[in-house]
């Protein structure tokens, strides 16, 4: 199919503009499916709602499997990652039983992480895009998708300067979140709609500080969970377990740094590093899984087909592997006529979305004390002693663990 000639990238009139593929959402996901689409002469666009220096610089894990960077080696999405990006392969769980290390590359399947900041990954796909001669209109919010279930959908959007305006298309790849448009869209009983609120929830902190140890620390503790994540040499990522609803300014700076020393066991194992903390978020833990990951030629990819918990490092992952899946499919229907990819797009990602939902709630249950009654809690607490112990001892609770902790 010959792709349409694309339009001045600073064209803003609110009139229908068009494009075989709109992407809406400028995240991992959005920005592989646009990369790989660009790559293959598929004329597309990215919608999305914030400014170019937002997309750029907001902050999100950092944590990417093997096969993510693999998919991006694949199509030469890598450079800045293997410039900046550091390996990592060791886990730190400390408990009342004392502290031991995994370090899960000589175990399981032998791989391990890259840490490499969302924002920085977003950044090196961006430049890619646009230096291709991509389409990107910032500042551009997606309302809705109309008839998803035609040859014809478009996409309503509110323009820079607020007016009105619509995208056509032959397919939609939605990449915009779980509040997005994409999601909003489907009509009552389009898809299968899997949920859980899991009752935990944690105050996620980037502290200009060096990291504090040389792996990846799950503090577990009568007071709640902590996490010590490094993100550079001199940025590092921290959790606190705290209540629902507590504001992210509640707590002083020192009342943070006293509370991780105290759950990460400084007194014992060495004191953190300080420094200035520079974001708070609150991040509740909620998982959710669409079925099937598409309507009509409205397809879902990211955080829109699928929300999973942060702990294991997970969400990002999905999102590339669903996106280079995406790509694959839409390039062949829209250059050989081939719908194969397309009709098993859904399939093939929940097979991989399944298993990951399922050890991201292990892990839940193990780093997490019970959110049930007083009188639940002690049983939960014995459990969870006893899925620590059996990671500590066995050799095949060890292997299992890394094959799935690196995997997707």
């Amino acid at each position: 199919m010959t792709s349409r000639p694309h339009t001045s990238r600073h064209h803003t009139t609110a009139a229908a503009e068009s494009a075989d593929v709109i992407v809406l959402g400028a995240g991992p996901a959005g920005l592989v499916v646009a990369n790989l689409l660009q790559a293959r002469g598929i004329d597309c666009v990215v919608l999305e709602r914030a400014t170019p220096d937002r997309v750029r610089t907001r902050a999100r894990a950092g944590f990417l499997a093997a096969n993510t960077v693999r998919i991006l080696d694949r199509h030469g999405l890598s450079d800045g990652l293997h410039r900046h990006g550091r390996t990592h392969s060791v886990c730190e769980f400390r408990t009342d039983d004392g502290r031991f290390r995994l370090d899960y590359s000589a175990l399981g399947l032998g791989e391990r992480h890259t840490v490499y900041p969302q924002q920085a990954l977003v950044s090196d796909l961006l430049t890619y895009y646009v230096k291709a001669g991509g389409r990107v209109r910032y500042e551009t919010e997606a309302l809705a998708v109309h008839d998803a279930d035609s040859d014809t959908p478009s996409v309503s959007v509110r323009a820079p300067d607020g007016r009105p305006g619509r995208w056509r298309g032959r397919y939609v790849a939605g990449c915009d979140g779980r509040h997005g448009a994409a999601r909003r869209s489907l009509p009552e009983g389009a898809v299968r709609h899997y949920r859980r609120d899991h009752h935990v929830t944690w105050l996620g902190l980037l502290a200009e500080a060096p990291p504090s140890m040389d792996a990846v620390g799950y503090a577990v503790h009568a007071r709640g969970f902590a996490g010590h994540m490094a993100r550079t040499s001199d940025i590092t990522r921290y959790y606190l377990q705290c209540e629902r609803g507590t504001p992210p300014g509640a707590w002083s700076e020192d009342r943070i740094w006293d509370e991780l020393d105290l759950r990460m066991r400084a007194e014992e194992y060495g004191p953190l590093r300080r420094g200035r903390i520079v974001q708070r978020d609150l991040v509740d833990f909620e998982s959710d899984v669409l079925e099937p990951l598409r309507h009509g030629a409205l397809f879902l990819a990211g955080d829109a087909a699928g929300l999973i918990s942060p702990s294991a490092a997970k969400g990002a992952n999905l999102a590339v592997l669903e996106a280079e899946l995406l790509a694959l499919a839409l390039t062949d229907a829209l250059t050989g006529g081939d719908p194969t990819g397309l009709d098993a797009y859904s399939a093939r990602c929940l097979t991989r979305v399944w298993p990951a939902q399922e050890f991201s709630h292990w892990l839940i249950e193990l780093l997490h004390r019970s959110p049930g009654t007083d009188h639940e809690a002690p049983f939960h607490d014995r459990l969870r002693r006893a899925r620590m112990t059996a990671l500590r001892t066995s050799r095949s609770q060890q292997d299992w663990f890394a094959e799935r902790y690196v995997g997707v």
